[in-house]
């Protein structure tokens, strides 16, 4: 303190400085001593845990609140256990209800929702003790289960609104024997409006009926295409008892909207209409019967269920808006894809269930939105996003929280839904009290809202999360019910919400992207992603050009394109790579089916032959619009054709090979390397190429000459022999003994044994030297064989 009422700027005297010296090393032997401890107690063990004390004492967990939202002439029953978690025994405990206080606006129940422990005076009064569940003992550890039932005008209740409600266990202890103490606590909240409200909110209850993707791009070869299944997740779901099963059953009874994936109702009637499951290797098994007997029932069930209710359909596979808008809209062919899920929307849901849904909203993650995921949102036909109040805040004060449409600009209307509502039955679920509180909590802040300015009538739009699950599905659905009675909402659908008049002074500004939450960044697809899937829908668009009936391929490879694109691969970032990898995968096999045959190398003679090369398609159609070229590397030695290489359409029947023949003409000796390929009709390789050597040998003419000189001495020698033979066969030859020797020169006779003339002999000869060079290598058809060939296996 001295050193702090000294001037700033001047030095402490000698004196002072010793002074504080000496002060300092006193104050340092109390810390040292204190430091040396410390390694000790270290040494000897970290100490246990503090026992409970207080009005921590006691877990106190409030099961059931019956009614939730309680009338004048009601009977509220509250039921629960009671929980020692003390080493000691409790004497002398009840267990009673406190009322109060009212709390005045929406922050102030969360602020109470938030609290733990006792707080005198904040905690309102007991109710009178006659409504009390009392222990005479409580042991350590001890559990107990309580019920207590007070009328509701006991409940000392004076005026309309929300009262924080509180179990509390009161008692003595060993440490405090003399007199009562709260040992334990929970608060929930009870909404009270005794009469209508002037204005009740209108409110909208969004239904998601959303899955993961379960339907892989195979199919089985057959003419139902048949759907294979990554897994049989689906079939949990929409049997008995599972997640969708649960949303559908709940939401028949309520006035909701219901919002629906397409790629959900087209996987369910792919499994109704009868399905398969990998297997070992390639092979796939039937799924069982009882699977597509739910399917078959789910469907039923959901169609009775949405009959002359307002169905909201999304994209189909639930595109991830955010993803695409911060990764992908850069990515040639994304917001075509985008697009094109939006626009199989309406037909798939109209198919399956026979009613034409909306198809112009738009749905962000979470609601959280800025400028580039609204363009993208908007970008398939869209004119309206479902966004959430924590992303589109309020920039300046409102002493109530506005409606939930707002003009945002460029046509496009943003329904914002209210955030504490939204996510109120989020986390486990299955836990009576935490559904108990969930409930509550949600009414309160309903019952709050419109009690804010009751001369203003206001929409209200709850967006839950896009896949609850089944103890989630029921506790919504309890909260709802509680509001049927319209004392202070009413139900509307959502294009209802859309179309009410927007208030003025609500904010319209659209957050910047900096203000987008990281948390959800993190779980976007990256610019990889879509790449990968851009790859594949390319080599799509090829495959699709050579085929007979495109649509086979089509269909299962798009919506298995659209389902890359999916919300739900959120948090799963590995099965995204895989699913995308199985995808480009599988087509890559299938546009293997069709190919050349490998060929080895050839051995050609003469100045021209002809090359077969082969084409195989193991596909179930035909194929078409491609075309072989065979193409020389060394056209000076080896031209196909008149030219360096020649080309040929194709169509092959499904099953089946064609073999075509190219002409060549050879002007050198020796290997030349020729390749094989095949092309779409846009002028895209198709499939690798396949390449050999052809050896050629050509026959020059010196060669042909000495051939023909060949030829010439047999012809020669053979006409000697001839007309040696024929003189031998004259009766008056030379066989007789008798007749004499011709003379040289003698007539006829002398004629015919004479050489013939050497210039008649080169004609003949070079008559079969012409021929025999027409015949080197064999003249073969240069036409394709027929398309009906069978395929070797």
């Amino acid at each position: 303190m001295a050193e702090a009422a000294e001037f700033h700027g001047t030095r402490p005297s000698p004196a002072r400085r010793w002074l504080r010296q000496a002060a300092a090393v006193v104050l340092a032997v109390p810390l040292l001593s204190l430091a040396a401890q410390v390694p000790a107690a270290h040494a000897a063990g970290a100490p246990a845990a503090a026992e409970p004390t207080g009005s921590r004492t006691v877990d106190v967990s409030l099961n059931t609140l019956t009614p939730q939202a309680p009338a004048p002439d009601d009977t509220v029953t509250v039921t629960g256990t009671v929980t020692n978690k003390s080493k000691q025994a409790i004497s002398d405990a009840h267990v009673a209800l406190r009322t109060g206080p009212l709390l005045d606006g929406r922050t102030a129940i969360d602020n109470a929702a938030q609290r733990t422990g006792y707080l005198p005076g904040a905690d309102g009064t007991e109710i009178d003790g006659k409504y009390t569940e009392k222990y005479e003992r409580l042991a350590a550890g001890a559990r107990r289960e309580f019920s207590i039932s007070v009328p509701a005008e006991d409940l000392q209740l004076s005026s309309d609104g929300v009262y924080q409600l509180s179990v509390t266990l009161d008692g003595r202890t060993a440490a405090v024997p003399w007199q009562d103490q709260v040992l334990g606590i929970q608060r929930t909240f009870l909404p009270w409006q005794t009469e209508p409200t002037e204005r009740q909110s209108r409110t909208t209850y969004l239904w998601p009926l959303i899955s993961s993707s379960h339907v892989t791009a195979r199919t089985a070869p057959d003419l139902k295409q048949t759907r294979v299944f990554d897994d049989d997740e689906l079939a949990k779901e929409i049997s008995p008892g599972g997640r969708l099963e649960r949303m559908v059953a709940l939401g028949k009874e309520l006035d909701i909207t219901w919002v629906i994936d397409p790629d959900l109702l087209a996987s369910v009637d792919a499994m109704h209409d009868g399905y398969r499951l990998p297997s070992q290797g390639d092979e796939t098994v039937p799924g069982a019967k009882k699977n597509r007997d739910a399917a078959t029932t789910w469907l039923n069930e959901l169609s009775k269920a949405v009959a002359g209710k307002k169905i909201v359909s999304l994209p189909f596979a639930d595109p991830d808006i955010a993803s695409i808008a911060h990764h992908g809209k850069s990515v040639p062919g994304t917001l075509g894809s985008y697009k094109d899920a939006t626009e199989v929307a309406a037909d798939a849901v109209d198919s399956i269930l026979h009613v034409r849904p909306s198809t112009d909203f738009a749905w962000p993650v979470d609601g959280a939105i800025d400028r580039s995921v609204v363009d993208v949102a908007t970008s398939a036909g869209a004119n309206k996003v479902i966004a959430r109040s924590d992303s589109l805040q309020e920039r300046g004060y409102l002493p109530y929280t506005p409606s939930a449409t707002r003009p945002i600009g460029r046509g496009v209307t943003a329904v914002v839904a209210d955030a504490r509502l939204s996510t109120a039955f989020q986390g486990d679920m299955t836990s009576a009290e935490n559904a108990t509180l969930a409930t509550q909590k949600f009414l309160a802040q309903s019952l709050t809202l419109t009690r804010q300015d009751e001369e203003r009538q206001r929409t209200v739009v709850v967006a839950p999360q896009r896949m609850p699950t089944a103890s989630q599905a029921q506790t919504m659905a309890n909260a709802l019910h509680a509001l049927e009675d319209g004392r202070w909402s009413l139900p509307q659908d959502l294009d209802q919400a859309a179309k009410a008049k927007a208030d003025p002074d609500a904010s319209t500004r659209i957050p910047s992207a900096s203000a987008y939450p990281k948390s959800l960044r993190k779980q976007e697809l990256p610019r990889t992603a879509f790449e990968s899937l851009r790859g594949t829908e390319q080599r799509l668009t090829d495959f699709e050009a050579i085929l007979s009936e495109p649509s086979r391929v089509a269909t299962p490879f798009g919506r298995a394109i659209e389902r890359g694109l999916s919300t739900t691969w959120r948090g799963r970032p590995a099965e995204a790579a895989t699913y995308r990898t199985d995808v480009r995968n599988y087509l890559t096999n299938l546009t293997s089916q069709v190919q050349l045959i490998d060929k080895t190398d050839a051995k050609l003679s003469g100045r021209s032959a002809t090359i077969p090369v082969t084409v195989q398609n193991n596909l179930v159609q035909d194929v078409q619009n491609l075309t072989l070229r065979l193409t020389s590397t060394k056209p000076t030695r080896l031209k196909i054709g008149d030219s360096p290489f020649q080309e040929r359409p194709i169509k092959i029947s499904g099953g089946h090979s064609q073999t075509v023949k190219f002409t060549t003409t050879i002007n050198a000796n020796g290997p030349v390397p020729v390749k094989a390929q095949l092309y779409t009709a846009d002028g895209r390789p198709y499939g690798e190429p396949v390449e050999f050597a052809v050896d050629a040998t050509e026959i020059t003419s010196t060669v042909m000459l000495v051939i023909a000189g060949g030829v010439l001495l047999l012809v020669l020698a053979g006409l000697r022999m001839y007309t040696q033979r024929k003189r031998a066969s004259r009766g008056d030859g030379p066989h007789n003994g008798d007749a004499p020797a011709p003379s040289e020169g003698d007539g006829p006779e002398g004629d015919a044994g004479s050489d013939p003339p050497a210039g008649g002999d080169g004609a003949d000869a070079g008559r079969q030297k012409d021929g025999a060079a027409g015949t080197d290598t064999g003249t073969e058809s240069s036409e394709p064989s027929g398309a009906g060939e069978r395929v070797d296996r």
